[in-house]
């Protein structure tokens, strides 16, 4: 099965080919220029290096979020289009998620996990796993401890101390690296940086693989982002003082 995945929760972002579990092409994009002008020459050039053309692939996948609202529509939409023109299904996967599998690789059942993305306003888009005996990228190698929450990253330390016990808990992801000093002020050594920030691409085409193999994909119209936090406009919309109607007097 070929995949071609696609992440731009970031800036930079990040796109790969997968052959069955097998990542075969992975780049970081520019993070100098923005998605919308990228794409689709970021989705474009990996197969044309492998000698590959759009009917090649199987599988369309994408990072459904959280992250930069911008980034995720631009993203998602690029993948539907794509995967709509080649009659071909879809997959959305949590960036959070492929971080945790990303950073699960060195670790053993029952270990902690935790993921972060940077939010913006001094907050972090996150998530709290447990390591089970699956083997790395399946769906029950992270078993769910916190779901995906946004805050600030001293708070998210606190409600996890509840479940953190014995060594350091690894914290894996660009929220991790920006607010080290977060992890650095916590109890130590209840937790730890994993200091390199991966791409999530490859890992998000192989977590495509293994929920394609049991059935969960989608049609292209279903693919659905992860927000977690209300975008600003529909907040600022709702605290702006209502629209008064004016009246002519006749």
């Amino acid at each position: 099965m070929r995949v071609l995945s696609l992440d731009t929760t970031t800036r930079a972002g990040s796109v790969a080919l997968v052959d069955d579990e097998r990542v075969v092409d992975e780049r970081i994009g520019d993070r100098s220029r923005t998605h919308a002008e990228r794409l689709p020459a970021d989705l474009l050039a990996p197969l044309a290096a492998r000698g590959w053309t759009l009917p090649d692939i199987d599988l369309f996948a994408v990072a459904a979020g959280p992250g930069s609202f911008t980034g995720l529509r631009i993203g998602i939409a690029a993948i539907q289009g794509l995967a709509v023109v080649q009659q071909r299904p879809a997959i959305a996967v949590s960036a959070l998620s492929a971080l945790g599998q990303i950073g699960s690789l060195d670790a053993h059942p029952g270990d902690l996990v935790g993921a972060w993305i940077d939010a913006h306003r001094r907050e972090v888009f996150s998530a709290l796993y447990r390591v089970g005996e699956a083997r790395p990228f399946e769906p029950d190698r992270l078993i769910e401890i916190e779901g995906p929450m946004v805050g600030d990253p001293t708070a998210t330390l606190r409600r996890w101390d509840a479940n953190v016990s014995g060594g350091a808990t690894p914290i894996i992801g660009d929220g991790a690296a920006l607010y080290v000093d977060a992890i650095g002020d916590a109890s130590a050594p209840a937790y730890r940086l994993l200091r390199d920030i991966p791409p999530l691409a490859g890992a998000i085409g192989r977590m495509a693989v293994v929920l394609a193999r049991r059935g969960t994909t989608a049609s292209p119209a279903g693919v659905q982002p992860l927000y977690v936090r209300r975008p600003d406009a529909e907040i600022a919309r709702e605290a702006s003082p209502p629209q008064r109607t004016l009246r002519t007097q006749r």
